[in-house]
């Protein structure tokens, strides 16, 4: 896969210069940023997006006057997001906003590079217009294909780990990599058998033989933690006992 055209033009918001100042340096070590401008409030980035394409916005949480929540509630249509916060328990809250990742201060060059890579192949992805069809009735059903442009590959429900929502989109995690769809995370349930998949949270959809571990309101899986929303604890440990 050719990554190269895909350069990208960043956005950071934050409240803290200090902090402007570290995710800019971190930045301008990658090869595939093309621009970056910083804001210390929320109002003067909202003014920006008016008039200016974004591909990544790093996202402070706590700023006076308009915190980084209500900031992503008011973009009707908001770019890829990354939340960079002191707060861990925001975590929870931005993937239900529809943020790709969450980045807890003070943030090391390495996993600040893995965020951009893994929002840089989103977007990658979501270029080649890839869906999914669904012609077998559930009963016999372990497999879907998956239309990428002429190409029709067949996708092993086996092979998923889980399903990320991202606003329009759907991030489905395999052994063999990911592939990006669109439609929503309601949308997957029709496809991916209850049998085999159960919803943990507003965001994310797993599959129960490959969970390894569940600790209070997280689950392991394939060696990331995902959030078990309220709604869905009940369902699925009544499906794990």
């Amino acid at each position: 896969m050719n990554k190269e055209p895909f350069k990208l033009k960043c956005i950071i918001v934050d409240d803290e210069p200090l902090a402007r100042e570290v995710l800019e340096g971190h930045l301008q070590k990658l090869d595939h940023i093309t621009s970056v401008v910083q804001f210390g409030n929320a109002h003067d980035a909202l003014k920006y997006l008016e008039n200016h394409e974004t591909d990544i916005i790093f996202l402070d949480i706590e700023m006076p006057e308009m915190t980084g929540i209500e900031f992503l509630k008011v973009l009707p249509h908001p770019p890829i997001t990354i939340f960079t916060t002191a707060y861990r328990d925001y975590a929870f809250e931005g993937f239900e906003l529809g943020v790709i990742d969450f980045l807890l201060k003070p943030i090391s060059f390495a996993r600040f590079a893995q965020a951009v890579e893994k929002s840089r192949e989103f977007l990658i992805l979501k270029d080649q217009n890839t869906n999914l069809e669904n012609n077998l009735p559930e009963e016999i059903q372990s497999s879907v294909f998956v239309k990428s442009g002429v190409q029709r590959i067949k996708l092993q429900f086996d092979d998923v780990t889980h399903i990320q929502g991202l606003k329009d989109y759907a991030i489905i995690y395999t052994y063999s990599g990911k592939i990006v769809i669109k439609g929503s995370i309601k949308a997957m349930l029709d496809i991916f058998p209850g049998k085999i998949f159960i919803r943990i949270h507003k965001s994310f959809i797993v599959s129960i033989p490959k969970i390894s571990r569940i600790d209070r309101n997280r689950i392991l899986i394939n060696g990331q933690q995902l959030p078990i929303g309220r709604n869905y604890r009940e369902e699925l440990e009544k499906i794990l006992s």
